[in-house]
């Protein structure tokens, strides 16, 4: 295997599944991998505690112009391996492709980066500008990692990996996650009309947002395409011979670049009052917000893209993505942001993960020259 096809396996092999999600061990093993790396290489890197044992590790290269600075920036935790139908932990080569739990979102896109500043330590060539590369945590659950990172945080650019499939991402969706609530009146079963049963005002309450989301698609984005919503959790009742008195779903709200959170969740509770004769409420907090990424077409960052694709034979138009990530973050932070990595988004999470082998060695070449063209 080449050096950063070595790199994806170690990565792979540690189990770093988010704390949050079914007892997994969290992030400190592969923060300690990416320090070693470093330190190994004599790349400064340092720690930067999110939660205790869960930090961000940062490394640093010089460049030419120490006011002038590049984060390359990817998250160390993956979603559960709940229901895999490979192992999640054996990075199994074949086809071209590896398997296991972060191949593709985003251990390879991690491994790249990695590599592009090995190299050109390496190399003993100085980049135009300082680099930082931040390997942080949290990215699957709450974005405490990125947050945490872009405190007194100041560069120029940033590159964010994620299965993008060698396209330079410039627009995001954002994402609202809230829970509504519907408000019943418990009896007994053998005469629920003394009751109001939650259950069955909580389908009333469904069925509009089922119809109010088929407004969204009036509204697109030239990148993303339109808004979307999913009832992804409805929870009710205490036991079947009991009128339900509550019930709640959490739905997440997929939001356009520059759409504001604060106007869906005005909509979602206009909506509830035009139901009559059903006590619903949008609960507060809310569960996540987390605007979309809208970096300008012709900004410096996209341009350098742009440019290297270009001269590795690949596509240089600017693309958008559905989902989000951590450049929204950066990008809020002042930072102008795109996205990119190796693999398709299609097999983040799934059953048997994998990355494309030639992906890899391609972003990989992609960040070192991106490192030594961006000025």
């Amino acid at each position: 295997m080449s050096p950063v096809i070595q790199t994806l396996a170690d990565l792979v092999r540690i189990n770093s599944v988010n704390s949050s999600y079914d007892g997994g061990p969290g992030e400190r093993a592969i923060a300690t991998y990416v320090r070693e790396f470093f330190e190994q290489r004599g790349i400064e890197v340092w720690e930067q505690e999110v939660f205790p044992g869960r930090p961000n590790v940062i490394a640093r290269l010089p460049g030419f112009n120490p006011q002038r600075r590049v984060v390359l920036e990817a998250h160390t935790d993956t979603v559960s391996v709940q229901g895999m139908t490979i192992p999640p932990f054996d990075p199994v080569i074949r086809d071209g492709r590896m398997y296991g739990r972060g191949t593709c979102d985003t251990k390879a896109g991690l491994a790249t980066m990695m590599h592009a500043l090995a190299s050109l330590k390496e190399a003993g060539l100085t980049p135009p500008c300082e680099v930082l590369l931040a390997a942080v945590v949290d990215e699957e659950y709450s974005y405490r990692g990125v947050v945490r990172l872009c405190e007194d945080l100041r560069a120029d650019a940033a590159i964010v990996a994620e299965p993008t499939e060698l396209r330079a991402v410039i627009a995001t969706k954002g994402v609202l996650r809230c829970r509504l609530t519907v408000q019943g009146r418990s009896a007994h079963s053998s005469k629920p009309h003394l009751g109001i049963n939650a259950i069955t005002q909580m389908a009333r309450v469904i069925a509009a947002i089922e119809e109010n989301s088929q407004g969204l698609k009036s509204r697109q984005h030239p990148l993303t395409g339109h808004g979307t919503c999913n009832i992804g959790v409805i929870t009710g009742g205490v036991q079947v011979n009991f009128v339900p008195d509550r019930c709640s779903i959490e739905l997440d709200r997929r939001l356009l670049p520059g759409e504001r959170a604060e106007d869906a969740v005005a909509a979602y509770r206009h909506l509830l009052t035009t139901l009559p004769d059903i006590q619903a409420t949008l609960d507060e907090p809310l569960l996540l917000v987390d605007e979309g990424l809208d970096t300008p077409p012709d900004d410096a960052v996209m341009q350098t893209a742009a440019q290297v694709l270009t001269a590795m034979g690949l596509d240089p138009a600017p693309g958008g993505v559905p989902f989000g990530c951590d450049a929204s973050k950066l990008s809020r932070a002042g930072i102008p942001s795109i996205v990119f990595g190796p693999g398709s988004i299609d097999r983040a999470h799934t059953a048997d993960e994998y990355v494309e082998l030639d992906q890899v060695e391609q972003a990989a070449e992609f960040q070192k020259r991106f490192l030594l063209a961006f000025t």
